[in-house]
């Protein structure tokens, strides 16, 4: 895989401070079911790097210490963790809000039995990858064979009361282009997801998400072996909006590794980008927090600026 840091760390991006975090993400290792195209953490059913029991029981007390109301757990994906459910339960007996970037795929696992139900018990948010509503786009970026199981994983949930009109369990689905471009507007897409997804397989979902894909890890390699990495960085420059600049998820978000080291986003830690100054690590945030420390950018960071901007919530503005 091609290396992109050396392109993206000498930057003009804007410079950025933190606000009061609000979210923990942690990424709990990179062995995922799927190895998807556009995954910018290079996962796959291949990679052994999990997280270990001595930082799995340091979160809660993380969340407890900086008063965190979000806990958000991705991988790979994260439900291969042993410990996954130990974590959502203790973090949910706190009252904190639980999200699981969810494949769909996963629940279908020999090992996963009673997964769905068990994430509905807990009221835990899921935030499922969907790159598009046709079988033919997702299985081109994701694998044969995704989709139908995607759609059943959907229709799994929804009979579990998530995504429903009313009902408190959340179900977003995120979508990512294709290729090098940006994503379209996220209202009228969201509105083709509905239409599309109810009219074909009776699926509702409470949001949808559109996620700027980043030119780093996989997606990065591919770009430069393309020639398309300075087109792409360019159209990223060319759509620069100062707009978007507060809203980004790194002002209000720490990022954590496998190895719980810490990051301003979950792009950073792909690049070893660690946060400036001496809070370094899972057990520092006991001690002291981020809040008003500087943010390391690069170029990439113009990937979450573009356009209507992007971050894990979806677009940031109109």
């Amino acid at each position: 895989m091609l290396s992109t840091i050396e392109l993206l760390e000498v930057t003009d991006f804007p410079s950025l401070q933190r606000a009061q975090t609000q979210t923990l993400q942690v990424n709990l290792g990179y062995r995922c079911n799927q190895t998807c195209v556009h995954c910018h953490v290079n996962a796959g059913p291949n990679r052994t790097e999990m997280m270990d029991d001595a930082l799995i029981d340091l979160i809660p007390h993380v969340l407890k210490a900086r008063n965190i109301g979000t806990l958000d757990l991705t991988g790979g994906a994260p439900e291969l963790h042993p410990r996954f459910r130990d974590l959502v339960r203790e973090a949910r007996a706190l009252g904190v809000n639980v999200i699981d970037r969810c494949n769909l795929t996963i629940l279908f696992e020999d090992d996963q039995n009673g997964l769905a139900e068990f994430l509905a018990e807990q009221q835990v948010e899921v935030v499922a990858s969907l790159p598009c509503y046709s079988v033919e786009n997702v299985d081109k970026q994701r694998g044969k064979g995704v989709f139908d199981l995607s759609i059943a994983g959907l229709q799994k949930l929804n009979a579990l009361d998530y995504g429903q009109p009313d009902s408190n369990l959340l179900l977003n689905l995120v979508y990512n282009p294709q290729g090098p471009f940006l994503p379209p507007p996220q209202q009228a897409l969201e509105a083709d997801y509905r239409r599309e997804l109810e009219e074909h397989f009776g699926i509702q979902f409470s949001q949808l998400f559109t996620i700027t894909n980043m030119p780093i890890k996989r997606f990065g390699s591919m770009l430069v072996s393309k020639g398309q990495f300075a087109p792409y960085m360019q159209l990223l420059k060319d759509n620069f909006s100062e707009a978007n600049l507060d809203n980004l998820m790194c002002r209000s978000t720490i990022s954590v590794d496998w190895q719980g080291r810490l990051y301003d986003c979950d792009f950073n830690q792909q690049l070893e980008l660690a946060v400036p100054g001496q809070t370094r690590t899972l057990k520092d945030l006991l001690e002291a927090d981020l809040d008003g420390h500087s943010i390391c950018t690069g170029d990439h960071c113009y990937g979450c600026t573009a356009g209507q901007g992007s971050s894990c919530g979806g677009a940031l503005g109109d």
